[in-house]
């Protein structure tokens, strides 16, 4: 799945029943950041408005820090 610049950028946060990319792989390294950072705040308002995370954004979570890890070339 393609995911739009203009979609990428319009919202602050991704709920879990949004679409997300399949193949994180295939995602620009800009566009990977502007995912990571609407992760980050969707499981910033699960936790302070339901007291704990959703856990399809929290699997979410996980494959975006794997997919960083495997680009991480130092």
């Amino acid at each position: 799945m393609t995911l739009g610049r203009d979609t990428m950028t319009e919202k602050l946060h991704l709920t879990p029943a949004e679409n997300f990319p399949q193949n994180l792989a295939e995602v620009e390294d800009r566009q990977l950041q502007v995912l990571d950072s609407q992760i980050q705040r969707q499981l910033d308002f699960e936790v302070i408005s339901e007291g704990e995370t959703n856990p399809e954004t929290e699997f979410r979570h996980y494959e975006l820090d794997e997919e960083f890890k495997s680009r991480d070339v130092r």
